[in-house]
């Protein structure tokens, strides 16, 4: 039941919010496929730029949207608004309150994709998204919501969340495999931006789009930075509890 509220909650915040939510998630993504897809004709591996950007731009999208949807929500919650607090002396168990931070955050976060695909359909290509890639989305998107939820946590004021953005997201949007491939960086700094989530996802969808298989190498990559961060989401939780 901590999970459903949870996530009736984020449904609730959804609704109230709609046109705002989903205008923030078409502007960014839409200026960079008209900057970067359009504006710039030119080709990656032999094929048409616009099939190595769409890709990146939707696995981006499912970082931002799911790393906003919770990261400063959850900050103003727990420095000001004090809910946090009022979870700890309920009955919800902590870990579905977790649960249903990280699913919600997730799916907000598929939204977004979403919303990204709907944008891409009149321009022509062979880009295949199938259950695979939207499992790496959802993937990807719990990944960042795990993120965000400890980040929130360590948070000392609401002014924190868009530091964390400028600080860890921003980077990542434009470094790791999005808007260019990452094989020509120099040896060593590649090779720490290559085991960042975003590549992966990004990698990864990108190839089945392309009619190959994702490979198993980033499903382990994503998988272990959920289970450290939810672990340290948990941890943070539960020391505060028995403060």
């Amino acid at each position: 039941m901590g999970i459903i509220t949870v996530l009736w909650e984020k449904w609730t915040e959804f609704k109230r919010d709609f046109y705002k939510i989903t205008v923030a998630a078409m502007i960014s993504p839409l200026m960079y496929l008209i900057i970067f897809g359009m504006g710039i004709q030119t080709t990656s591996h032999g094929e048409p730029y616009l099939h190595f950007l769409i890709p990146g731009i939707v696995a981006m999208a499912t970082m931002t949207g799911s790393f906003s949807a919770i990261a400063q929500n959850m900050s103003v919650q727990r420095l000001y608004e004090k809910a946090l607090d009022q979870v700890m002396v309920s009955p919800t168990p902590l870990w579905q309150f977790i649960l249903g931070q990280i699913l919600g955050g997730s799916l907000r976060g598929m939204y977004a994709a979403g919303v990204i695909l709907l944008l891409t359909q009149p321009i022509r290509t062979d880009l295949v998204f199938n259950a695979e890639s939207f499992l790496i989305m959802f993937l990807n998107g719990t990944v960042f919501s795990t993120i965000a939820l400890v980040l929130s946590f360590l948070a000392k004021s609401y002014t924190d969340a868009p530091r964390y953005t400028s600080y860890i997201i921003m980077p990542m949007s434009f470094l790791c495999n999005t808007f260019f491939s990452t094989d020509q960086m120099p040896s060593g700094f590649r090779q720490v931006i290559s085991i960042l989530p975003l590549s992966q996802a990004s990698g990864m969808i990108r190839s089945i789009s392309n009619g190959e298989p994702a490979g198993w190498f980033g499903y382990a990559v994503l998988l272990t930075y959920l289970a450290v961060f939810s672990a340290l989401s948990v941890m943070f939780i539960y020391k505060k509890k028995n403060l």
